[in-house]
């Protein structure tokens, strides 16, 4: 056998083994769903008694419809409110000029780096002052601004080139038009990264909206499952049952958007 067959072999194997390590969670947690709650303990991941009715007995316990339906609520305008936000201001700093344009960048960009533990309780406190606890607006707008996701964009937009804003330009188009019919359909690979990464993150946020919420018929999946948790004891087979309903989103959206993620990564981390 030749010695680069042979390398070529022992590095799949490696990373089979890796992949079988990382997924093993996710397998645990599966076969875990369907256990009766006195299987749980034990060692052995592969149900003795199979309880498929595991799934049925959360949806009965809790509005988990509900919950999931927040969820999905909060997570889809979030996404749509970012992406368009970031969108205006990546175009704004990236092709258009004017007068410190690049030391408000800087600025914005320095946001980043203040924790969130930090920023947590002047945002609340507005939120009080707004009348915005425990409703939807007060779940969607404060995350609907990204120093992120401008900075993704500005550099995505970055890497077209500028010949491209002349032409236009030179046709008679107006910022608005250059913005709408030329550069956003461009930055498609990188407005779908975004979203990818705005859905997922907002979809599982955790301790804003337990800061938020109030009443059960707003809390979300996560918050909504701590509740579940606390009020019925812990019974994990029910818990990972109801988890393994709410990563179904996730999921589907990451594998449907895996080949724009990649490249959306790989070009916005470059200037042009």
């Amino acid at each position: 056998m030749k010695p680069r067959f042979i390398l070529g072999l022992a590095t799949f194997a490696v990373l089979a083994a890796i992949s079988l390590l990382g997924l093993f969670p996710f397998i645990w947690s599966f076969l875990t769903s369907f256990k009766p709650l006195s299987e749980v303990e034990n060692p052995n991941p592969v149900p003795k008694v199979w309880q498929p009715q595991n799934y049925r007995e959360v949806m009965d316990t809790v509005p988990f419809v509900r919950y999931y339906a927040n969820s999905l609520f909060l997570a889809g305008w979030t996404t749509v409110l970012q992406c368009g936000t970031s969108a205006m201001a990546a175009f704004a700093f990236a092709r258009m000029k004017w007068p410190g344009r690049d030391a408000v960048f800087r600025m914005y960009l320095g946001t980043m780096m203040i924790p969130g533990v930090v920023t947590m309780i002047p945002s609340f406190q507005m939120m009080i002052h707004l009348k915005l606890l425990d409703t939807y607006s007060g779940l969607i707008i404060p995350a609907a601004f990204s120093a992120f996701g401008t900075f993704l964009l500005r550099q995505f937009m970055l890497s077209i080139p500028s010949a491209l804003d002349e032409a236009a330009v030179i046709d008679g188009a107006s910022p608005g038009v250059l913005f709408w019919d030329v550069i956003l359909p461009l930055a498609r690979p990188g407005l779908i990264t975004l979203a990818i990464f705005t859905f997922l993150g907002n979809y599982g946020s955790f301790f804003w909206p337990l800061l938020l919420i109030k009443t059960d018929y707003m809390r979300t999946l996560p918050v909504g499952l701590m509740y579940f948790n606390d009020k019925n004891g812990p019974q994990t087979n029910l818990i990972m049952a109801a988890t393994m309903m709410s990563i179904v989103p996730p999921l589907l959206i990451y594998m449907l958007g895996q080949k724009y993620l990649v490249r959306g990564i790989q070009i916005g981390a470059v200037k042009g």
